[in-house]
Formats: structure tokens, C-alpha cells, sequence
């Protein structure tokens, strides 16, 4: 079979106005970016005030293998298969970062035959928005060092600015660095690191704004740092929220392009979910939900931490109520959680399978206790046996949950159409009775707690000393009555990524605490989570290239 990239450079493009027209835009909605691009315009969500929304349709996943088990190749799939349908549908996607890209697990863009295109830019500098984030953050930290050097009125404390540089690429080097060095006209020497953009709070606010005043507003409140009497200081202190804001006056509009079955998609905003907040940006979830009848997203990862964060931030802050969640499940991935070897995933094995079902099984108790409807998506892979394909379908109907065997990477929407079936049959017969898993002005302690018990299957949470002083002094200032979002790997549903499967009598360790106060939640950070990833051994770039016609091979 083609790769990803070669299916994607085959397809057959409609012209991205076309693609506009089916949802009602004109030409004053949107701008071009090329033929296959186009940013939204934000007014749209003001002339489709009075109208209802659509049924919006989550797809989340259990815990993955590294390589990811095909959650936004599902995703795309299930929208051309509604569309096949003739239903109206509109696919919202998070973009793709350079970090992964270059690195291991690929983009965001899909795979096989349910592909979001143009792929090649999708997933390289697309429209711009990564950048346009990394310059805005980086604007405030350069206005941070400014101001040190320049008197210093605010009394910043060097050693305790908070708020990091970022960049859209793995660098391990990054993490922890010395800056200012080179005597008094370079600034005063502290010790500084570097986030991937994905986790920038930049990000997260872009997500989360309901609009370009609420986006500067939200940067204004960003915590840069603490001063010499311990107050914090704010963005806002510093006088550099509207520069930031007008870097971010494009990057806000979310993003039109299509799938290979010309399928409208609309791809907005990247935060990582096992660093950050993990799912695409309210004002183009909210956008395809007043376009179209059936809005199909995604959340990052596991249910564990995608699905949470959707459920717990993103649809409070956006006030959305799914209507269906769609759990993705591999047969290989259900045989990692069961003890098998990388090596030998390809190899039938039904008595794994048995041993890391579980996993899929506290997935689907999770999204069950925010009141959802849930289908079990079975992403088939060549290697799978019917045995094993068996065994997962048994599973799923002896807990009374739905299940469809799904092979659009192979198949396009075609693959996905017994799962659009299940899906629209959901939404059509049972009601999402859908709530959140705590109130989000209870204590820190007691909101980890909840998450840690009721959706890891933790016995309870340790903190460091530092991160027990980093609680107090949000409580302190008030800093504290807001939702949480923990990062932690994405391999486990604990904090350790070898516990595999469904472990029991674990401790969900925090190790620090800190506030988005733009962003509007607080980042908890468990075990060994680092916020500005590695390249690995042998990173993908390596196999990438370009042709003297401008071709680009070996992407995926």
C-alpha cells in the first residue's frame, strides 16, 4: 500500500472556496491561504447566533502504544463516513506540531485513506499559527528580562519568573539553560528553559478565547513571575497584552481545509493532552457546531487525559455538551497493555489480549461517568486476527457497550460507516446526560483527588514539599478556585509509564504545581512529564527529503 504521503499527494483537491461554499461561507468569510487554505473569519459565530447547534461527537482512545493508535485516522473516517451518509458534517482537529513530526509519533493529519490534505502542509508550517504563538510568548519573556535590565520597577525577583520561553521542536538541550551571561549589556544571569509551543499557555488561551478581546484579556492575567515581597507579577504589569494579542489576530481564526473525500475539516490549535490541555480550540469546535448538523473531534490520548480535559475544561469554559464519545481501540495496543513485546505485537495473541482488556474497560467506565453515550471503535490493523478482533467485540457487548470494527485507513469513509451507523443511532435514541467529574471550586487537593480516584483508578495522591508549597501560595492569592489539568504520560493510567493495563494501589505522585492563570486552569505535574520533549534515537527526519521540484517524500 501507498504511504500516508503518497496517498495524500494522489488525492483530488476541490478548490478550498468550494469547500466554503458547502457549509454556507462566502467570500467575505473567509481568507485565502493558497488554493487548499483558508482562515474562518470570527464573525461567522455572530451572523449564526440564532441558530442551534449541532451534535458534537467526541473520539478519544485507550492508553497508546508510542506510535499511537490511529485516533485522528478515526476520527477523519467517521466524518466521511457521516458524510457518505449525506449527513452534514464538519471534522475539528488540532494542528499538528513539528515536534512529533520530526521526532516519533507523526503528525495529526490522519492516516491511510482518512487523511485531512493538503498533508505536507498540514503538518509543516501550515497557516502560521504555531509561530504566531511562539512569538507572542517569547515577546513577554523578552519584556520580562527588559524590564530587569531597565530598573527593574516592578521588583521581578529573578529567581522566581515562571513564565518560559518556547519553541515548535524537540530540544532536550532546552529544558534547563543559563541565560544573561556575557556581562551587564546581555542582562543578569538566571537560570531559564525552554516549553514545546504545544505547552505554552499562549496555546492553551488560544483554545480556550471566545474571541480577540477575551484573548488579550486572558494574556493580560498571565503569571509571569513574583517579586522581591513575594506578589505575583502579572502580563499585564508589563503593558505587552495587546502587541501579544495583534501577533495573534490571524492566529485566533480557525483554520478550513478538507479530507480526502473533500469532507470539510476545520484544524485549530495543538495543545499536547499529556503536557497540556489536549483538544482543539473552542471558537472552531463552536464554529462547526453552528455549520454543521454533526461536528466529529478528537482529545489527546487516553480518556484518561484527553477526554478529562475535554470534559472538564474545554466543555466548561465553551459550554458543550457532547452528545457521543467514541473510545479508539487497538488490537496490538490491548497486547501491549498485556505484556507483549514491540517485536511481537504482530503476532496473535488472544491470552494478552485478555490481560490488557482492562484497560479498555476503565476507559469506557471513565466516559461513563460524565453521563456520555459511548462506542467502541475498533481500528483494525492488517496483523489482527478474527480471534483476537472476536474477543474485543465479546468484551465490549458483554458490557453492554456498542462496538464497530473500523478500517478506514484502509477503506476511506467506506471503513467507518458501521460506526457512523452505531453513532447516529446513539445520538438519535439515547440522551447525554452529560455533567462534570468535580466543581472546579473546590481545593486543589480535593480536585486531584477526585481525578486521581475516580478516572487513574488511584489509591490517592503524594505531593513533594515543593509542590505543597506551591498550593499554598496559589491559595494564597486566590490562584486556586479553577479547573485542573494534570500532565502525565500518556502510556498509563498512572503516573509511571510501565504500569500497563489497569494497575491497582498506585499513588499518583505531584511533583509541582503552577498556575495558567490566563488559561484558566491549574497544570499539575506528575511523575517524570517534561514539558519540552526529546528527539529519539533515530528521530523521522531523518528519512524526510525534498526533490528538486519541490516534492517532499518520507514525511509519513
Amino acid at each position: 500500500m501507498k504511504s500516508d504521503i503518497e496517498i495524500a499527494q494522489s488525492c483530488k483537491m476541490e478548490p478550498i472556496y468550494k469547500v466554503a461554499e458547502k457549509l454556507g461561507l462566502k467570500e467575505d468569510d473567509i481568507d485565502l491561504y493558497g488554493r487548499y487554505k483558508c482562515k474562518i473569519s470570527l464573525d461567522i459565530l455572530k451572523k449564526n447566533s440564532e441558530k442551534d447547534n449541532g451534535k458534537l461527537i467526541l473520539v478519544t482512545a485507550i492508553n497508546p502504544t508510542p506510535a499511537g493508535e490511529g485516533k485522528s485516522t478515526v476520527t477523519v473516517g467517521l466524518g466521511d463516513a457521516l458524510k457518505r451518509k449525506n449527513k452534514n458534517v464538519v471534522i475539528a482537529l488540532r494542528e499538528p506540531s513539528l515536534g512529533p513530526v520530526f521526532g516519533i509519533k507523526g503528525g495529526a493529519a490522519g492516516g491511510g485513506y482518512a487523511q485531512v490534505v493538503p498533508m505536507e502542509d498540514i503538518n509543516l508550517h501550515f497557516t502560521g499559527d504555531m509561530h504566531a504563538i511562539t512569538s507572542a510568548n517569547n515577546l513577554l519573556c523578552a519584556a520580562v528580562d527588559n524590564h530587569v535590565q531597565q530598573g527593574n520597577p516592578l521588583k521581578i525577583d529573578v529567581r522566581r519568573i515562571v513564565f518560559k520561553r518556547v519553541m515548535d521542536m524537540n530540544d532536550r538541550v532546552l529544558r534547563r539553560i543559563v541565560v544573561g551571561l556575557g556581562g551587564k549589556p546581555n542582562g543578569f544571569p538566571r537560570e531559564d528553559g525552554f516549553m514545546i509551543t504545544v505547552a505554552s499557555e499562549i496555546m492553551a488561551i488560544l483554545c480556550l478565547a471566545n474571541d480577540l478581546m477575551d484573548l488579550k484579556e486572558r494574556m493580560g492575567k498571565i503569571l509571569v513571575a513574583y517579586n522581591l515581597d513575594g506578589e505575583p507579577v502579572y502580563c499585564k504589569d508589563l503593558k505587552v497584552e495587546g502587541a501579544m494579542a495583534l501577533l495573534m489576530k490571524d492566529a485566533i481564526r480557525p483554520n478550513l481545509v478538507q479530507t480526502l473525500e473533500n469532507t470539510p475539516a476545520i484544524i485549530h490549535g495543538g495543545p499536547f493532552a499529556n503536557i497540556a490541555h489536549g483538544c482543539n480550540s473552542v471558537l472552531a469546535t463552536k464554529t462547526a457546531l453552528k455549520l454543521s448538523d454533526y461536528t466529529v473531534t478528537e482529545a489527546g490520548f487516553g480518556a484518561d487525559l484527553g477526554a478529562e480535559k475535554f470534559f472538564d475544561i474545554k466543555c466548561r469554559y465553551g459550554n458543550l455538551k457532547p452528545a457521543c464519545t467514541v473510545i479508539v481501540a487497538t488490537v496490538r495496543a490491548l497486547k501491549h497493555h498485556g505484556g507483549v513485546k514491540k517485536a511481537d505485537l504482530n503476532t496473535a495473541n488472544v491470552d494478552a489480549l485478555k490481560n490488557g482488556i482492562e484497560n479498555l474497560g476503565k476507559q469506557i467506565e471513565n466516559v461513563k461517568k460524565y453521563g456520555v453515550p459511548v462506542v467502541v471503535a475498533i481500528n483494525k490493523f492488517i496483523t489482527d486476527s478474527n480471534d483476537e478482533l472476536d474477543f474485543i467485540e465479546k468484551y465490549c457487548r458483554d458490557l453492554g457497550v456498542r462496538v464497530s470494527l473500523t478500517e478506514v485507513w484502509e477503506k476511506g469513509g467506506e471503513g467507518g460507516l458501521d460506526l457512523a451507523d452505531n453513532v447516529l443511532d446513539i445520538i438519535e435514541n439515547e440522551n447525554s446526560d452529560f455533567k462534570y467529574i468535580y466543581d472546579e471550586k473546590k481545593t486543589i487537593k480535593e480536585k486531584l483527588e477526585t481525578i486521581a480516584r475516580e478516572i487513574y483508578g488511584a489509591e490517592g495522591v503524594t505531593y513533594t514539599t515543593a509542590a505543597e508549597k506551591q498550593i499554598a501560595e496559589l491559595e494564597k492569592f486566590n490562584l486556586d478556585r479553577l479547573p485542573i489539568c494534570v500532565a502525565k504520560t500518556q502510556y498509563s493510567l498512572s503516573d509511571n509509564p510501565s504500569l500497563l493495563a489497569r494497575p491497582k494501589g498506585f499513588y499518583i505522585t505531584v511533583g509541582e504545581v503552577r498556575v495558567s492563570n490566563g488559561a484558566g486552569f491549574i497544570v499539575a505535574l506528575t511523575g517524570n512529564i517534561m514539558t519540552m520533549p526529546g528527539l529519539p534515537k533515530v528521530p523521522a527526519a531523518e528519512k524526510m527529503d525534498i526533490n528538486q521540484d519541490g516534492s517532499i517524500i518520507g514525511l509519513f
